[in-house]
This record gives C-alpha cells, sequence and structure tokens, in this order.
C-alpha cells in the first residue's frame, strides 16, 4: 500500500535530495494522516459520547491532535520548499522543525486536558457501556495506527525526516493508548467493574510522554545539536579517498533543515604539490559533495611538510607517547620552528571531551617525550575538543 502510494502521487521519487521531491513527500505524509485521523476521530467520538465513555472519547480527541499535527507538518513542508531570499539567505527549511515543534506543542496541551477530564471521571465516576461496536472502532483504529506507524516511518527514513519519524513514533504511542483502551472496556465488562477513568488517565499520560519526546527531537536541530556520527564518518572517509589529501579535521556541520546542510573543514595536502593544483583538487571536492550530498563543503588548504627527516621523527615521538596515555589522542598541523638553541614543536591536539588529565600536565609529558641529544625541543600544543574533529 505505501509503495503504490509512493510511486502514484510522487513523480521520480528516487531522487530524495530534491527539495520538491521531498516536499511532495511529506505532502503525502499529511493529507494521508489528515483523513485516517478524522475517520478515526469521527469514529471513536461517536462511540464515546453514545455509551459515555471517557478513554474512548479521549482517544477520540487524541486523533483529533494527530489530524491537526499532520496540517501543521503538511504546512510545513509547503513553507520549507522556498528557495532562499534576501531575508534569509540559508533558505526555508527548518520551517519543517518548527512545524514539528508546534505539533509537540498541542500534543502537550491536549494531553493535559485529558488528565483533567480523566481525574474528574476517577473522582465521579459514571456508568460506562461497552459494546461490540465500541470494540471493533478500537480494533480497526489499531490496525489504521500501525499501518500508519509504517507509512511514515518509510517514509522519514526514505527522506530524513525526523518530523516523519515523529509522527510514525507517534501513531506507534496511539497504538499502545487505544489499545489500553480496549482492556479498559473488556475489563469493565469481564468483572462489572470501571476503570474508565483510570484508562482515560494512562492515555492521557501516554500523550504526554510522546509530546515531550517529539518536542526533543524537534528542538535539538534548532538549536544545533552535534552531527550525526554517520554523517561526520561519511564526509570524512570521502575526503581522505582523494590521493592527496593526508588527512582532514575541524570540520563543522551546521543544519539549516533538511537537504539545507554546510560544513567547512581543514585538508592537509604535501607542500610540494603545486597550489594550483591543490586548490583544483578542493575544488573538485567541494563540487562533488554539492553534486552527490547536497552539502555546501567549505575546504581551507593545509600544506604540510612531508620531507623533513628531524620533524617526521619528533612527529612520530609526539605520536607514541599520546597514544600511550590514550589512544583516541590525535594531532595535526605538525610542524617545526627551528631556533639557536631550541626548536619549537607547534600543533593541535584533539582530545576527548570527557579527558581526565588536564592540558597543562599533558603538555608536560609530551615536554618530557621529546627531549632527545642535546637539542632542546618544546610543544607549543593547541587543544582542540573531539566535537569538532
Amino acid at each position: 500500500m505505501t509503495n503504490l502510494l509512493i510511486k502514484t502521487f510522487i513523480k521520480d521519487p528516487d531522487n530524495v535530495l530534491s527539495g520538491s521531491v521531498r516536499s511532495a513527500y511529506g505532502k503525502l505524509a499529511g493529507i494521508v494522516g489528515i483523513v485516517c485521523n478524522i475517520i478515526l476521530f469521527i469514529a471513536k467520538l461517536a462511540a464515546g459520547l453514545l455509551f459515555g465513555s471517557v478513554s474512548v472519547t479521549a482517544d477520540a480527541i487524541n486523533n483529533l491532535s494527530d489530524a491537526s499535527s499532520s496540517i501543521v507538518t503538511l504546512i510545513g513542508f509547503k513553507l520549507g520548499e522556498k528557495p532562499a531570499d534576501k531575508d534569509h539567505p540559508f533558505g526555508h527549511a527548518r520551517m519543517e522543525y518548527l512545524s514539528g515543534l508546534a505539533v509537540a506543542v498541542m500534543i502537550l496541551v491536549i494531553g493535559v486536558e485529558l488528565i483533567k477530564t480523566s481525574v474528574e471521571k476517577i473522582i465521579h465516576p459514571s456508568d460506562v457501556e461497552f459494546t461490540v461496536l465500541t470494540a471493533a472502532v478500537l480494533i480497526l483504529s489499531i490496525a489504521v495506527k500501525l499501518w500508519m506507524s509504517l507509512f511514515n516511518k518509510t517514509l522519514g527514513k526514505k527522506i530524513c525526516s525526523s518530523a516523519l519519524e515523529a509522527t510514525a513514533a507517534d501513531c506507534r504511542n496511539d497504538v499502545l493508548s487505544t489499545g489500553v483502551v480496549l482492556l479498559a472496556g473488556i475489563i469493565s465488562v469481564v468483572f462489572d467493574i470501571s476503570i474508565d477513568g483510570y484508562a482515560g488517565l494512562l492515555v492521557a499520560v501516554f500523550i504526554l510522554i510522546s509530546g515531550i519526546g517529539i518536542a526533543k527531537e524537534t528542538i535539538d536541530p534548532i538549536l544545533g545539536c552535534a552531527p550525526d556520527e554517520s554523517l561526520v564518518d561519511y564526509i570524512r572517509q570521502k575526503v581522505e579517498a582523494y590521493d592527496d589529501i593526508l588527512g582532514m579535521h575541524d570540520l563543522y556541520i551546521h543544519d539549516y533543515g533538511p537537504g539545507r546542510r554546510f560544513a567547512s573543514c581543514h585538508v592537509e595536502i604535501d607542500r610540494n604539490i603545486d597550489p594550483l593544483c591543490a586548490h583544483d583538487l578542493i575544488d573538485n571536492i567541494e563540487r562533488c559533495f554539492m553534486e552527490d550530498d547536497c552539502i555546501q563543503l567549505v575546504i581551507h588548504y593545509d600544506p604540510v611538510v612531508t620531507d623533513d627527516e628531524e620533524l617526521n621523527t619528533m612527529k612520530a615521538v609526539v605520536l607514541e607517547r599520546i597514544h600511550s596515555i590514550d589512544p583516541r589522542l590525535s594531532i595535526h598541523d605538525f610542524r617545526m620552528v627551528r631556533g639557536f638553541d631550541h626548536t619549537n614543536l607547534i600543533f593541535d591536539m584533539v582530545i576527548p571531551s570527557e579527558f581526565q588529565c588536564s592540558t597543562i600536565e599533558l603538555t608536560a609529558q609530551v615536554n618530557d617525550a621529546v627531549q632527545m641529544g642535546d637539542m632542546k625541543y618544546y610543544a607549543v600544543i593547541d587543544y582542540d575538543i573531539e566535537y569538532f574533529n
């Protein structure tokens, strides 16, 4: 069913890096969500009001909130496809994150209101009639929500959309909450006890938990969370696969919304290579990332010395010493400045964020290791945290 909808309503569905194709996926998910949730809302509301069940009515309101969420998602994808302009030079793709945040706020508000209604039902219980019709509506809802969860998860993974994956998680939570309502109804029939208010309260808690989770997933990229490790590894491997690239460091990735990523990094290239050739190589790498991955990568060129025997020896000594302290330590931009009575070894060292040893102590240990023969060596170290390396 999912593949049929994709083939029917989306042109060129495999070109997921295209803004228009991505928007088409979002619109499809939004329309399907609106239609399914409105149908479930009407069916559950009718059953809840007809038989006096606050838990079924609460579940109906949850479906109405999901329909509203789908409308917001639909608007978010539509606004997100707007091109860059003078006031927003990086585009409008973050509207997708803002729409997800709006969905989370709506879910939280509805969850709080349902808690109030359920508590009132617990304090002032009333008779609830649980019928075959009510059970059939709830079972249908579970089946539809299971399919919607798989549907949104499939689309979310295909276009790497946190908003659609959040919607999939919300549908999965709806399956659990509707299952609780169904179980409460069966218990009321079998044991002749009313737990309708408690079931409604449990559904409301599910809704709140879902809202908090969605809020976190949408706020993180807006605030600027750390990039996905798989993306960092992909960029590193792709850059270092070029023959004349000796290493890469200081990678920064800025997310302005799905399909709108900007990145910068430093690459090390042998100083003996013609600067024009090095510049052409960097241009080719930047162009390749834009064409293949829609990542606007800016590369800084670091020329490095590779044919100085003394430098290579001292670099090896430093690496051996720091790896004996912690194998995760690494260095880059290693160079030597020779003087009359001493030589400075200047480099950057990348340390883990949770590294326990102080930088003063680490510098002292490196300086002890590089004292060789009559020449004095001094380590001049700039420390970088691994977040950007």
